[in-house]
This record gives structure tokens, sequence and C-alpha cells, in this order.
């Protein structure tokens, strides 16, 4: 079984900084990409970000120079460093990875992890 557990939400104010942790385990070979999605209140899901294993990262347009993605693909963990947060910041964070179980697995799998809630009010 694989599950991803995330942490390190919360309630802070505007111009103030949070970070995000999440953490892969169970029966894993390898993880290719991990990522970020946030939805909030009456919205759809949305990407924020992303890294690969080769270390190529994206961003949305909306935190770009904000948000700061990084991975320690040995302990299976992706952060998500959070600064000069805005209202508009606020939601569920969703973690989320591809990955496969054995080398001989051709298609990874996609998996979500459960949320954080980020609140930014002022």
């Amino acid at each position: 079984q694989v599950q991803l557990v995330e942490s390190g939400g919360g309630s802070v104010q505007p111009g103030e900084s949070l970070r995000l942790s999440c953490v892969a385990s169970g029966n894993i070979f390898s993880i290719y990409t991990m990522g970020w999605y946030r939805q909030a209140p009456g919205q759809q899901r949305e990407f924020v970000a992303e890294i690969t294993l080769s270390n190529v990262i994206k961003y949305s347009d909306s935190v770009k120079g904000r948000f700061t993605i990084s991975r320690d693909t040995a302990k299976r963990a992706v952060f998500l460093q959070m600064d000069d947060l805005k209202p508009e910041d606020t939601g569920i964070y969703y973690c989320n990875v591809d990955f496969i179980r054995d080398m001989s697995e051709k298609t990874y799998h996609d998996l979500w992890g459960q949320g954080t809630q980020v609140t930014v009010s002022s």
C-alpha cells in the first residue's frame, strides 16, 4: 500500500510564510514527478508546482517568484516553501506523485494526498 502524508498547513496573515511537506511511503520503486495542487472553496483543483526526478521545475504563473518547490528523492519527500502569501492562496493543498512499484512497470501510477488546509487572512 502506498500513501502520501502532508503537513505544514495553517492560518497566517498576508505576507507571511508557510512550508508544506509531503512524504510518500509504501511499495515504491521510483517517483518521477512530485507536485502540489490546490483547491479554493467553490473552485476546481488547480496546478501549483511540480518537480521531476531530473529536477525540472514548473510553477503556475500565480505563484511564480513567491513559492519554491524542492524534493528529497532519497526520503521520498517534496516540499513547498510559500512566501509572501496572499488571501487568494487560501485553499486545500494536495500533494501528487507519479510512481512505479518496480522497474518492470512501464506506466506510472498517480497518487494524491489527503490535503492540508492553508488559510491566508488578516
